[in-house]
């Protein structure tokens, strides 16, 4: 008798096929108040690291953009305005609650024409092959169950040359960061989603979601054996995030 395939839900081991739903609940519970958290948790500064990665995408008018777990949009916001009436973003999530509020949110700021909502698995992405010019994930690769097998779907529908640009939690380069940072993550981050989300749970699970994620030399190793060339990452904030960036040959 086989044994069944577990994989971390945080820092809980789960069967394989149990962590898409439970991260699912996670985010139907969390979505209404999603950008506000952001803004507590990081003292704004998530803008600032969406703005890098904005920068080095490289994305101009006429080109279609995939942003997957684009959640509220605020990438999908900035890269309507970049491709212009010409061009495409895809709006993808594989959460509903956090897709209604992103497509609602980018309605009221007035983009329509160029932005398509998809509900899409990153590991089975619902496209054809060399559609994207490029494709964004910011804070969402972590809780996706197989990594591999989502970077391989990624490199499938971008079109040669390419760019993929995961924004994702790193490992804070100096020891005393990482110290305060921890205390920072466990007692003050559920404490904070306690209060304003009265969801405790959900925001220790995203705590320790980040410490289970690859740092950022196994990132980077992960994305050449998906098969993307020039992959390079830029730490931010003292490492605490990293940009990756790699390119389809």
């Amino acid at each position: 008798m086989s044994e069944k395939k577990t994989t971390h839900f945080g820092f809980q081991e789960v069967p394989v096929e149990e962590k898409a739903g439970r991260v699912a609940d996670v985010f139907h519970s969390v979505a209404g108040k999603y950008d506000l958290m952001n803004d507590l948790m990081s003292g704004g500064v998530h803008r600032l690291w969406k703005r890098f990665t904005i920068e080095l995408s490289g994305v101009r008018r006429g080109h279609k953009v995939l942003d997957i777990a684009g959640g509220t949009g605020d990438l999908s916001y900035k890269f309507s305005k970049l491709v212009g009436p010409e061009g495409l973003v895809v709006l993808a999530d594989i959460n509903e609650s956090m897709l209604r509020v992103g497509r609602d949110r980018l309605t009221d700021r007035g983009v329509a024409g160029n932005l398509v909502v998809s509900q899409a698995d990153a590991q089975y992405l619902p496209f054809p092959d060399n559609t994207f010019d490029c494709i964004t994930i910011a804070f969402g690769l972590r809780n996706v169950t197989d990594k591999d097998l989502a970077l391989r779907s990624m490199l499938r529908v971008l079109k040669p040359g390419g760019r993929l640009l995961v924004l994702e939690f790193s490992k804070p380069q100096s020891e005393l960061l990482s110290k305060a940072y921890d205390a920072y993550s466990f007692k003050l981050l559920p404490f904070m989603g306690k209060l304003v989300t009265n969801d405790a749970d959900s925001y220790a699970y995203l705590a320790e979601s980040i410490r289970m994620h690859p740092d950022q030399a196994t990132l980077k190793n992960m994305m050449l054996d998906a098969g993307f060339a020039n992959c390079e990452y830029h730490n931010m904030t003292g490492g605490i995030v990293a940009l990756h960036r790699g390119t389809k040959p």
